[in-house]
């Protein structure tokens, strides 16, 4: 492989305190952020937290403002839109906690009719989702979360050793965390694409980390004398640029989604960039640290 950086010698593993400060501060945000969500008072999307939302395209671009206007002039409350302004179209979204949803997309589309109808307005799609259903998706998806860092925390266990497969998994969960806590400080919306996102990038992140540990495992093998610690950071300086290249591609693939595949997927993308970011820095500073940390040395050389 086309090598970018060579015979580096960053002494990772000295600086382990302060990127596990980092973590742990994002991680607690992560938290947070769980707990919100737990009691339906984050961003959540209709997916989620239940209600209405009908897509129109209009024949000719209509400002937001006014589309937001007549509907508040219609008597609708409690709504958000999102403009597609490259396919003139625009997406309501109601949360709603009752099950008024079907009368509530037939006022949307009829209060837009009312104003616009001289620019054939299209309804492109309508979903309505109740509350209690929502309910079920968000357990349903903390469960999916839950269970992927379990199925990882066996698998690292029965390649490698147990301290292995807890490393893997607490640089998991910490990706998790990390990217949830990033949404949720930028008030992005919490929809099922995302959790998507999310297990998209717990395995793209045990990928690397699975990377980072055979080389670790091999040096412990060949390199008796030299302590733990500089065993890791040789296997984290050897793989340095491979981790580099590999991260890099799928970033400017996923940059490519962010620019050109439109709005609907933006949220989607952008998960997906910050994730390969996160999940890189977590195979070197997180994953590789706590292997470090668990135990003494000659336990970490049984395999």
């Amino acid at each position: 492989m086309i090598e970018i950086l060579t015979n580096t010698k960053i002494d990772f593993m000295g600086k382990k305190l302060i990127a596990l400060a980092l973590s742990a501060i994002l991680s607690i945000i992560g938290f947070i952020a769980v707990f919100y969500i737990a009691t339906g008072a984050a961003n959540l999307s209709i997916d989620f937290a239940g209600g209405t939302a009908v897509q129109i395209k209009f024949n000719e671009k209509v400002p937001l403002k006014d589309v937001r206007e007549t509907l508040n002039q219609g008597g609708l409350k409690d709504f958000d839109l999102q403009e597609l302004p490259a396919e003139k179209k625009v997406l309501i979204r109601s949360k709603k906690s009752e099950m008024t949803l079907g009368n509530q997309s037939r006022q949307i589309i009829s209060i837009l009719t009312s104003k616009y109808t001289e620019k054939n307005i299209v309804v492109d799609s309508m979903t309505e989702i109740g509350p209690k259903v929502g309910s079920k998706l968000r357990d349903d998806a903390m469960w999916a979360v839950i269970a992927a860092i379990c199925g990882i925390l066996i698998y690292i266990t029965v390649r490698f050793q147990f301290r292995f497969g807890v490393g893997a998994a607490i640089a998991t969960f910490h990706d998790v965390l990390a990217l949830l806590s990033i949404f949720f400080l930028l008030g992005k919306e919490i929809n099922l694409i995302f959790i998507s996102a999310l297990l998209m990038i717990a395995g793209y992140s045990l990928t690397d980390t699975v990377v980072v540990y055979d080389r670790i495992r091999e040096n412990l093998r060949s390199n008796y004398k030299m302590s733990a610690s500089d065993i890791i950071n040789l296997s984290l300086n050897e793989v340095l640029s491979r981790t580099i290249i590999v991260s890099l591609t799928t970033f400017f693939a996923a940059f490519a989604l962010y620019v050109w595949g439109g709005e609907v997927i933006h949220d989607f993308a952008l998960a997906i960039m910050l994730g390969i970011a996160i999940g890189t820095y977590s195979s070197i500073f997180v994953a590789s640290p706590v292997v470090l940390m668990m135990g003494d040395e000659k336990s970490l050389r049984k395999k």
